[in-house]
């Protein structure tokens, strides 16, 4: 069995040969060794995707479980500042992203991560990406069991593997602590949710889901597989995806493909053939260990912070009480409490990035936790620290109340980067977010709003009470940023994720009449605790297609609906290589 100290210097030698291998490959290919399509697959296997400005890269850092120390965070916030403008974006796998770094400084930028024991090996291409957990994990009142440890030993049993290495295309895990699966894991190629069942631990395992364009519900594959089996259960899975997933058409590549072709029961009979060998003949082996640092670990227990922020407390601010209401709750050991830090569409600057690290080393437990919705949280906090707290975020400009309501919007970066980015969703986010900011009706507030640039569901627009994605419209011979509007996603009375109803394109520029109008409709027309999906189901997709029909096709279109959100000049489509994709 490995040490503690052999599974750390075999990991980390692993990494620094990796980015040796590919600071040759970046030589060789700016030297004109190797072509562009030689070099792709290098540069994607290490999470960098080119972007649609010529020259430069976004890195993507995987954070295990969305779980990062405060030491980590503080690399990223040095990594912003010295390759990045200062700047990173939270993302809905909760990873880190870099945009705008030149292709000669991203060795030095890996190496940098790798000090932390951070990677962005299998960020991007056809692996298994970044393994999500619930980022509460450990301290949420209604979890059955932490799952932390068991994200972490997948994340590290799959990575640098030959098996994953080179999929038919990406291949997406979460796990979920409660049984409300706060981790969507229906969205998921494997989705875990903690299970005890005749004391021992587990998990309901279900497989074959994901967004994009088509999207499918994963279906139930284990009501109950052990905690023991959990690698070998991955891998089962991972091997029929890489015998049977589609390597000619990578539009139809993912799992959920196979799995509508061939039926669910062949799929099952397969992966139980796999399963039965690996008992029988080994495979990946489960890690016992993972280093220091991985998923944040630590070999020892943590201490909580106690080292003041503040010498003295400002005054408090008027808003300082909605704060607390929506952005502070109890956690599972009294005395404590979890907090959210609301991170507008998930961009977030170094200031702020060191700024929540000296809170969770200095009153917390030393984690900064990122979840799905772009925001952060921080944990093991005790009352008595809010205030200083507080007015840390204050000066970070990160003191906004109202984290998971409607104005804490979810978006991707859209074209304001992304080659497959059709319209600049973040703009989108920002002009949503000023239509419904500071909403007086309860009920609205708890609603959301999620947006993607493209079908691709980097937003997971299917998830939001209201959904958006880009597309394009010509209209008097010039082409209009549309967005596809969608009412009704999220989870419904029973806890059970759906996916929204596809409504009608609306001008990127009308989106926001459209929302309003919507709202409108639903405060003036909703029944006595009706959830926002019900009163979309009882008045059915042609009531809302009527309400918006002005939008949809105006009968004459102003002048400013044929630019973008964000833009003072007229539209133009321009779409790069589908990196994603490859």
């Amino acid at each position: 069995m490995q040490t503690q100290h052999s599974v750390e210097a075999q990991f980390d030698q692993t990494v620094h040969e990796d980015i040796s291998l590919f600071r040759s490959q970046v030589n060789d290919f700016l030297s004109g060794k190797l072509t562009d399509d030689e070099f792709r697959a290098f540069r994607l296997r290490r999470g960098i995707y080119g972007q649609r400005q010529a020259n430069v890269q976004m890195i993507r850092t995987k954070v295990p479980g969305g779980l990062a120390t405060a030491d980590q965070m503080e690399m990223m916030a040095d990594i912003a500042d010295k390759y990045a403008a200062g700047k990173g974006h939270l993302t809905t796998r909760q990873n880190m992203q870099f945009h705008f770094i030149p292709l000669p400084v991203v060795p030095d930028l890996l190496e940098d991560l790798a000090k932390v024991r951070l990677t962005t090996r299998e960020a991007c291409y056809n692996t298994v990406r970044n393994v999500t957990g619930c980022p509460l994990a450990g301290v949420c009142p209604d979890e059955i069991f932490d799952i932390s440890p068991y994200v972490r030993q997948a994340s590290y049993a799959f990575l640098h593997k030959e098996l994953t290495d080179n999929l038919p295309r990406k291949f997406k895990i979460s796990f979920s602590g409660c049984k409300d699966d706060c981790m969507a894991g229906g969205i998921h190629d494997l989705g875990f949710t903690a299970r005890i069942q005749d004391g021992q631990r587990g998990f309901r395992v279900v497989a074959g889901g994901g967004l994009g364009p088509l999207p499918s519900e994963a279906q139930v594959l284990d009501e109950f597989l052990p905690v023991e089996r959990l690698v070998n259960r991955c891998e089962a899975v991972i091997r029929v995806f890489g015998k049977y997933g589609n390597r000619k058409n990578k539009h139809k590549a993912r799992l959920k493909f196979i799995i509508r072709e061939r039926s669910w029961d062949w799929f099952k009979e397969q992966v139980e053939f796999e399963y039965s060998d690996i008992l029988a003949n080994g495979g990946i082996e489960a890690p016992q260990e993972v280093p220091e640092g991985f998923g944040a670990y630590s070999s020892q227990p943590r201490a909580l912070g106690r080292d003041p922020l503040l010498n003295v407390l400002p005054e408090l601010p008027a808003d300082y009480e909605n704060w607390l209401r929506t952005n502070v709750r109890p956690q599972r050991q009294a005395g404590n409490v979890m907090l959210t830090v609301k991170v507008p569409q998930g961009n977030m600057t170094s200031q702020q990035m060191r700024a929540v690290a000296q809170i969770a080393r200095s009153a917390a437990d030393g984690l900064i936790r990122i979840t799905i919705d772009q925001n952060l949280s921080i944990a093991w906090v005790q009352q008595n620290r809010l205030r200083e707290i507080y007015a840390i975020l204050q000066q970070a400009k990160l003191a906004e109340a109202g984290a998971d309501e409607i104005d804490d919007i979810v978006t991707c970066p859209g074209a304001w980067s992304c080659n497959l980015g059709i319209t600049k969703t973040m703009s989108l986010g920002e002009a949503l977010r000023h239509t419904v900011a500071n909403h007086p009706d309860t009920e609205v507030r708890k609603l959301h709003i999620k947006a993607s640039g493209c079908p691709n569901s980097c937003g997971q627009h299917w998830l939001g009470d209201f959904g958006f994605f880009g597309n394009v419209r010509k209209m008097n011979g010039k082409e209009v940023p549309y967005y596809q509007m969608l009412l009704g996603g999220g989870k419904d009375r029973e806890g059970m994720l759906k996916y929204g109803f596809t409504i009608q394109s609306i001008p990127a520029k009308a989106a926001p009449i459209a929302v309003q109008r919507v709202i409108e409709h639903f405060i003036a027309n909703r029944e006595p605790n009706e959830m926002f999906r019900e009163y979309v189901l009882r008045f059915k997709v042609e009531t809302f297609r009527t309400l918006t029909a002005d939008l949809a096709k105006p009968a004459e279109l102003d002048p400013d609906y044929y630019q973008d959100w964000g833009d003072d000049e007229q539209f133009s489509l321009q779409l790069g290589r589908a990196e994603c994709a490859a």
